[in-house]
């Protein structure tokens, strides 16, 4: 009873002292001279405990635990029921910068509402703050990366449009005075694979191809949409822990870029400066903590910045180093409004959380994101009254449609479940798993007796490729990445089989990078990449396949023909990566995708600082396509063959047109200049090729001297 007293003494006290006034909570000061006041009044143990994600509650100053840690890939994850929307590489598809912005305010919503929630129940635990740790902007540059579905694609200037739609759907309006949410950008910088390396790989790419391919899109979300946070890699970059590196951290990112946010850690990356067997940089965890506080890491996701007092004390870091960092950690609280429990949104209702609204808007990213690839004999789309079978691993698993760093949706519709809903019993065999030994293959065929027409649900699933950890022990897939991007064989061969059988074939191809499907170009009369599509996906599908939406997705990586044309994995050189400096012929080119109509581009000018074109749907159908503008430099002979630097989404009906209108800039003509060793517009001969996708045959060329 005592012991109960005391405890109920020491909160009353501690409520009454945090009711006081100080000036840190004075709202009517600037939040920097909030901080300023706070810091001074704070123990060393205190602002330590500020310092990670798991940030420690100040209960004489009325502060709450707050954790950092958040994720918001494609829905609010991890935080039980959310509106599950397609896969990062999916959404890049659509080619839509304003769904992606319309898409991620609404997982700003959820978001909000969902941290009232829990706010309300007290305390916040992971996964119920406002800093959210993404998007993931890193360059897809090999299709064997597990975490490229994260991204937005292999293009810099693609990934930099729909990674700044990601931040100001999420943040919300710069004007505003308290920040909806916060975004961050990662992984900075230079990280794409091998999984299991990333704790010790040490990058060293040209200068050239760090800032022409690696660094744009972290500069757009940094200088123009003014990201609230940035993660380190875990990787080395030119030797140096990403954590602690004088280029990317003080000379660019805080420098150059003049970021003032908030620089967080990946999770234990920090740790990896000391471990054995990882980047061995420094001796000890001190040593770590000293070293990435002093290069402005502010917030670190792990363990090592327990040790920030120790580091004080003997010597190897300046307390004056943990007060900066610690004044930017403050500033941003306040500006979330956490700190002064300000919530401007506390009218939205519950009840959009996974809502009809918010389920619309899945199913709407899902169709624009699914690509169609192959159409022969127009076997597309089906006729409602045609009796098909669907057969494939992916025909019913609806964690597969999730992908990664996925909230867990109350629903969702498979591709069984939706055509069940259009056919009543349609025929299904699973037939086989994603990697293991088909069922009996006559006893297939008796079941297939009859029917003509099969819809294989190919592909692979997360498991099989994701994070560091998350696929190994299968072969093809090693740590998180694949080593093969080949079909699997047993499906392989489960379609060869369908097709010997005299099948014809529709493949709905569910992968969250790109598969080499060269046998199956054969095998299968139409080809439909349906990615991870989220928890509307099967719908998404069957909308397709009938016709009911016009597909109009364009591929935003490469599609090879087979594991062989890829170059070394770990080579981060962009020599042979992407379609900006691969010389083959691959499978289907960055930008391609078809449609039930035709489109047709002419009258190409390029004039009065701008490119102009007539684009023409010359089929039967309304549809939509995505105008695109490569530029490339033809005195260039190590620049990439053709670089994306402007694309336009139209909408145009059957026997219409339309005007497009791309703007010329400077940034339209920014390279990489190895006399100024910087970025600028560089003055002389271009080739501007404007089509519906990257590949040659697509695009009208024109000279061009800026």
């Amino acid at each position: 009873m005592k012991k109960a007293f005391a405890s109920l003494l020491i909160f009353t006290i501690a409520l009454s002292l945090s009711a006081q006034k100080y000036p840190f909570q004075d709202t009517s000061l600037s939040p920097e001279q909030r901080a300023d006041d706070l810091i001074s009044r704070l123990t060393l143990a205190e602002k330590t405990g500020l310092t990670l994600n798991a940030s420690q509650a100040i209960p004489r100053f009325g502060i709450k635990a707050y954790d950092w840690w958040n994720e918001a890939l494609h829905g609010v994850g991890r935080n039980g029921s959310a509106t599950t929307f397609p896969m990062p590489v999916a959404m890049a598809s659509s080619f839509d910068e304003d769904l992606v912005y319309e898409v991620f305010t609404a997982v700003s919503d959820e978001a909000r509402v969902k941290h009232r929630i829990a706010d309300q129940a007290g305390p916040l635990e992971r996964y119920q703050g406002l800093s959210f740790w993404t998007p993931n902007i890193n360059i897809f540059r090999d299709p064997r990366w597990g975490r490229g579905m994260e991204t937005y694609g292999e293009d810099p200037y693609l990934m930099g449009r729909m990674g700044m739609a990601v931040v100001r759907g999420l943040q919300g309006p710069d004007e505003s005075p308290v920040r909806k949410l916060f975004a961050c950008a990662k992984h900075y910088a230079v990280h794409s694979g091998p999984e299991p390396d990333r704790h010790r790989f040490d990058a060293r790419p040209s200068r050239r191809d760090l800032h022409e391919t690696y660094l744009p899109a972290f500069k757009d979300l940094v200088t123009k949409a003014g990201v609230e946070q940035v993660m380190t890699a875990y990787n080395r970059f030119e030797g140096q822990p990403c954590g602690a590196s004088d280029y990317l951290l003080d000379t660019l990112l805080r420098g150059e870029w003049g970021y003032k946010g908030v620089v967080v850690s990946d999770c234990w990356a920090v740790a990896d400066f000391y471990i054995k067997g990882r980047h061995e940089y420094v001796p000890d965890k001190a040593s770590a903590a000293a070293l990435a506080v002093k290069y402005g890491v502010d917030v670190e996701c792990g363990h090592a910045y327990d040790s920030i007092p120790e580091a004080i004390e003997r010597g190897l870091l300046d307390e004056t180093d943990l007060d900066r960092n610690l004044k930017r950690i403050i500033v941003a609280r306040i500006r979330l409004g956490e700190l002064d429990g300000i919530d401007p949104w506390e009218d939205l209702p519950e009840s959009i959380v996974e809502g009809p609204g918010h389920r619309a808007l899945a199913l709407k990213m899902a169709r624009e994101s699914m690509v169609l690839l192959q159409n022969r004999g127009g076997i597309l789309p089906l006729d409602a009254s045609e009796q098909v079978a669907l057969v494939g691993p992916n025909a019913d698993d609806t964690t597969m449609q999730w992908g990664n760093y996925s909230p867990i949706p109350k629903e969702t519709v498979t591709l069984l479940a939706a055509l069940k809903s259009r056919q009543g019993d349609i025929k299904y065999v699973k037939g086989c798993g994603h990697i293991d030994a088909a069922e009996d293959l006559d006893g297939i065929l008796r079941q297939l007796d009859g029917v003509g027409t099969v819809i294989f649900a190919s592909g692979i699933t997360p498991f099989l490729e994701g994070e560091q950890g998350d696929a190994g022990g299968f072969p093809g897939f090693e740590g998180g990445d694949r080593t093969s991007i080949e079909l699997p064989q047993v499906q392989r061969d489960l379609i060869a089989a369908l097709h010997d059988a005299g099948k014809k074939i529709i493949l709905v191809n569910f992968s969250g990078s790109a598969m080499a499907m060269e046998p199956e170009t054969r095998n299968c009369e139409a080809i439909l990449q349906a990615w991870y599509p989220g928890q509307e996906g099967g719908t998404a599908v069957a909308d397709i396949l009938y016709g009911d939406y016009n597909p109009s997705g364009k591929l935003p990586v490469t599609f090879y023909k087979n594991t062989e044309q890829l170059p070394d994995f770990s080579d981060y050189n962009m020599a042979g990566h992407t379609y900006r400096f691969f010389k083959g012929d691959p499978l289907w080119q960055f930008g391609y995708g078809l449609s039930y109509t035709s489109f047709k581009v002419k009258r190409v000018r390029v004039r009065d600082g701008k490119v102009t074109a007539t684009v023409r749907n010359t089929g039967k159908r309304d549809g939509e396509t995505v105008i695109q503008l490569y530029v490339s430099r033809p005195d260039d002979s190590e620049g990439p063959t053709r670089t994306l630097r402007a694309f336009k989404r139209v909408s145009i009906p059957a026997g219409g047109k339309v005007r497009v209108e791309i703007p010329l800039g400077d940034e339209t003509f920014e390279w990489w200049d190895e006399a100024s060793s910087r970025m600028r517009p560089l003055h002389g001969k271009y080739i501007l090729q404007v089509g519906t996708s990257s590949s040659p045959k697509d695009l009208k060329r024109r000279k061009f001297t800026f």
